[in-house]
Order: structure tokens, then sequence, then C-alpha cells
């Protein structure tokens, strides 16, 4: 690829998701010149992860956005309800959290995104590159010194003491970097569509449990957007039974959308999201870490993967900020940011694990656990409610926004 042009930076970051962008605002905030590079023209994209958790709305509160994000279109939940077996379930209430923040964000991640573009480019220092992919590293004597990317003008070049991957789980530029992840089985795969909402819907509820199936239903206004479980790999099969079983199988495991279903009448409204949890043994090397899903895919389940990458992309700013500032970026302070994050993002991902080995046996018609289970849990649930909201709503070690020069 012919260079056309290069540039020097404190740091570049390839990819504009969570991570690059909360990562980018950090750095640019402490007067440090950031180019983050999105091969997209846009943030749009439909079924990426939408939720942000109370950990993420305190973080936008410690850098005083929370207001302005708060007043985008998007919807607050303070419970998050499940119906197993035909008993609804509270599972976690977000009340018990402490104020302010004690509920769950849904907002479309293209308006999460759009706000911290915007938000970011008040900084002098801040570079929004849409349509630029960065393509390759730059190594010099075993040091990464920047990437060479792709853009509609031509070959480009940045140089930085720093080059960080937020390139998503098939990032190019971790492969680049020679670190390849461990990959755990994962029995399930999602279908993701959107469908309206019936008639008189009840309650806002995550999902339906039982031996006919799991379907989400997640509240988006006027819509749910909803998924089901399938068995890793049952795609094809399911595809070849047709659309009208596709239907009869959301309707079988929830039937109030039985009114909606066919609303789905080509599959080309349906997304197929292929389950991993992966994670790589070392994040970085010298000049260079990956965050986010590029150093550890998470399982849909509990919606976490957004708030980890931010959590990353908070942890590294802390770590990094000043040392960048002077041109450096110490391999040590890289591995001290894969030691603090590992840990929550190991239990996290082992938690999903065994979730997913109790959710196959939805997907294989099997009840999910005895009745009598079910209605311990139905009783036991008012205590259990608080311990679910810190776990999924604040999470292991949650990440706080240093004080710097804003």
């Amino acid at each position: 690829m012919t260079v056309d042009s290069v540039i020097e930076r404190d740091c570049v970051i390839a990819g504009g998701g969570p991570a690059g962008m909360v990562l980018g605002y950090l750095l640019a905030r402490r007067g440090l010149r950031v180019t983050v590079l999105e091969k997209h023209g846009d943030f749009l994209r439909d079924f990426r992860g939408d939720t942000v958790h109370p950990s993420t709305v305190t973080l936008l509160g410690e850098l005083g956005l929370r207001h302005k994000f708060l007043e985008l279109p998007l919807t607050r939940l303070s419970t998050l309800d499940a119906v197993v077996d035909g008993q609804r379930l509270t599972i976690v209430d977000f009340g018990t959290l402490p104020l302010p923040d004690n509920f769950l964000v849904l907002a479309p991640q293209w308006d999460f995104l759009n706000f911290l573009a915007r938000e970011t480019a008040a900084f002098p220092t801040f570079e929004l590159r849409l349509r630029t992919e960065a393509t390759h590293l730059i190594i010099d004597g075993g040091q990464v010194r920047g990437v060479r990317a792709r853009t509609s003008d031509g070959g480009l070049e940045i140089r930085a003491p720093l080059t960080v991957a937020a390139d998503g789980r098939s990032s190019d530029l971790r492969a680049a970097a020679g670190l390849a992840p461990d990959n755990f089985g994962v029995p399930i795969d999602v279908l993701w569509f959107n469908l309206p909402k019936p008639p008189d819907p009840p309650p806002p509820t995550l999902g339906y449990i039982s031996a006919q199936g799991l379907v989400l239903t997640i509240n988006r206004g006027d819509r749910y957007q909803s998924g089901m479980a399938i068995r890793k790999g049952g795609f094809d099969g399911l595809r070849a039974g047709g659309i009208d079983a596709l239907q009869a199988k959301i309707a079988s495991a929830a039937p109030f959308l039985r009114p909606v279903v066919g609303t789905l009448t080509d599959w080309d409204q349906v997304k197929l999201l292929s389950v991993q949890i992966n994670r790589l043994r070392r994040w970085y090397r010298p000049g260079f870490i990956a965050i986010g899903d590029a150093a550890h895919a998470m399982s849909p389940m509990f919606g976490v993967g957004v708030n980890f990458a931010v959590q990353d992309a908070v942890a590294l700013a802390n770590a990094i900020a000043e040392d960048l500032a002077m041109g450096k970026a110490p391999t040590e302070k890289l591995a001290a940011v894969q030691r603090r994050r590992e840990m929550p993002v190991k239990i996290v991902q082992q938690v999903q694990r065994n979730g997913h080995r109790v959710l196959l046996r939805a997907t294989s018609g099997n009840r999910i656990a005895p009745r009598w289970f079910v209605m311990f849990l139905r009783a036991a649930s008012p205590l259990l409610r608080p311990v679910t909201a810190r776990f999924v709503g604040i999470g292991i070690r949650p990440e706080h926004v240093r004080s710097g020069s804003t």
C-alpha cells in the first residue's frame, strides 16, 4: 500500500466503538493528540450492544456528561424481570443501588457513539477519521510504532507511542500484533429481530424461558428488540424449515407474541449472532494494547459488553495518560492494565459459560430447572435482587475517572 501522508500523534486507536470513543475522549480531555480510526462511514449498525449499565452512567457523570446523555432518546429500566416456566421473577432490582444511578439504560449504540463523537469534537487535539481502516502495524525492533491505514484518498501512516486495538472481536490489529485469543466453547447462538408490541402487552420482561425455548423481549418503546436462543450451528436447519417454523417457535415460547410474529416475513429481518466467549492470554506488546472485544469477547448474557469495553478504556487512560504526555508508553503500565481488568473478565465469562449450559436446555425442549427450584427462586428473589443488581449493574472492580486537566 502506497503511503500518501504521515502524521504524528500521541495515541492512535483503531475502532470507533464504545472502547475506542471513550478512550479517545479521556485522552483528548487531558490535552493529548488522539486519532480514532473507524472503517465505516457512520455508526449505524443494527443489533449492537445497546445496554448502558449504571456503572457507565456513573462514569459519564464523572465526566460531566450524565445530564446530556440522559437527554438522548433512551429507555430506563429499574428492574429486570423474566418469566421462567410461567413464573414471573424479578431477577434484578437496580433500585437497590445507590442514587442517582440506580437504573439501567437502553440506548441505540449509534446514538451513544454519535453523542461521544460530538462531545469529543470539542477538544482540539481529537480527530475522528471515518472510512479509514487500520490495516497494518508499523513495527520497528519489536516495538509497535503506529499503524498504516487505508482511506478513500489513499494510504495513511500514523505514528504514535501507543497503538490501541479497539476494533472488535475479529480484530485485524490484534492478529497483526501476533496475539490470538483462547476460545471457550459456547453451545448457543442467538437470532435477533424486531417485533412490534402486541395489544395490551405484559409488563416489561427481559425474556421468557421454558421447555418451549428462550425468547428475549427487550423493551424499545413501541417495539421489542427480540432474540431467540438456538443451538450452536442450528441456524441453517431452522432456516430450512421456513419462516413459518420460526414464527411458531417464537409464539410457543412467548405466547403473547402470537399476534405479531407474522410481521417476520423474510429471513432478511433476522440476524444471526454467533455467540463467542474468548480472551487473549496477553493483551499487549511494546507500544500496543488491545481492549474491549479485541481483548475479550463477551456473551450477550447480562449485556455487559459495552460496559466492559468502557471500563477497559478508563483503566487504560488512568494508567497511561501521564506517560503519553511525555511521549512514552511503558510496557509495564500496559501489563498492569491487563492485570487489573482480567480478573473481572474471567469471573463474568465463567458465569456466562455456566449460564449457557442452563440455557442450552431450553433450546433442547427441556425444563431449565425443576419446578420446586423455580418456586424457590421466586420466594428468594427479594433477597437476591440487591446482589444481582450490584453484580450486573456495577460489576467487579468498577473503574473511575482520575482527575486531570480538562
